[in-house]
């Protein structure tokens, strides 16, 4: 996390604007402002709390409507005069209820880093009682094998005309791919980045 007293609340007067983002879309949710209080109660509840400028006082967001900011992490810039803070949004952001302040719509394609990062983890760390542990200690052919099992998984769902079943295989697949690059030294990330490539081209 960060070092309250680095920040430099003076510079605007005593509140220091906070960009609000979704820790797994990265889309940018709302701007808000943080007064020391704020900055302090959302540290220690791990709901992002403003300094609301038209009511004057401290203000959770989410306190009425019950759509929550739960915070992840929270970083500041260079100059050390504005706060970037991930969260993980419960409902829409927006009071007009919209996903994001600024009209953006949720890019659930995002969750995939996030899953890469987790899984990634998970070798590191080999936690016991995890599948994923089961899956790295149980070796690549395995892995290689699991990927093969719910590719045919998936095309039988999809031959089967079954919707429900066709997502639930193709979740099975896409997880066990990253777990299969994750043994690998390698990315998803690199799989959007060349598909990427080839819409320019």
């Amino acid at each position: 996390m960060i070092n309250i007293d680095e920040l430099d609340f003076d510079k605007g007067g005593g509140l220091i604007p906070a960009i609000i983002t979704d820790n797994y879309s990265k889309e940018v949710l709302m701007l808000g402002y943080m007064n020391y209080e704020a900055l302090v109660k959302t540290l220690r509840e791990k709901r992002v709390t403003f300094f609301s400028r038209t009511k004057q006082r401290l203000w959770t967001k989410g306190e009425t409507s019950g759509n929550f900011l739960d915070l992840v992490e929270i970083k500041s810039d260079c100059d050390n005069d504005t706060l970037l803070i991930k969260v993980e949004p419960k409902g829409n952001t927006c009071h007009l209820d919209s996903y994001s302040c600024f009209g953006e719509e949720r890019f659930e394609a995002g969750f995939l880093s996030y899953l890469q990062n987790f899984i990634d983890t998970r070798k590191k760390e080999m936690p016991e009682g995890s599948y994923t542990t089961q899956l790295f200690n149980s070796g690549e052919n395995r892995i290689i094998q699991k990927v093969g099992e719910e590719a045919i998984e998936t095309v039988i769902a999809a031959k089967n005309s079954d919707k429900d079943e066709l997502v639930n295989e193709a979740s099975d697949l896409f997880y066990h791919l990253i777990v299969l690059f994750s043994e690998k030294g390698l990315s998803i990330n690199q799989i959007l980045e060349n598909l990427k490539n080839r819409h320019k081209v």
